[in-house]
């Protein structure tokens, strides 16, 4: 039975995601809050004292479905965040792909 190569799942959104799908950083906005912003991130890193990340138009999936918008919070950590972020970001997707199996 074919299966994926786990390993490079768990790699390549960690070191790849950030040059694949690069971050676009736009003007100030209003929106669903982001990377270190959102659950479940939040709760591990303090914001600072600038504007917290924003998706300005938020999927319509990911407000009903928690599972999928952490995905995405994770995700935008991976492509955008600081080094301790993105650290933060892929132990917590690894996690979630190692549950999975």
């Amino acid at each position: 039975m074919n299966r994926p190569n786990l390993t490079a799942v768990e790699v390549f959104p960690v070191h790849g995601l950030q040059y694949v799908f690069p971050a676009d950083r736009g003007q100030l906005a209003r929106g669903a809050p982001a990377s270190y912003a959102a659950e479940p991130l939040q709760r591990m890193i303090a914001p600072e004292n600038e504007p917290i990340p924003v998706w300005p138009s938020a999927s319509v999936a990911a407000p009903k479905n928690s599972r999928f918008h952490e995905l995405l919070t994770l995700a935008d950590a991976l492509r955008s965040g600081r080094p301790r972020e993105r650290k933060l970001a892929g132990q917590a997707l690894n996690k979630r792909f190692r549950a999975t199996q």
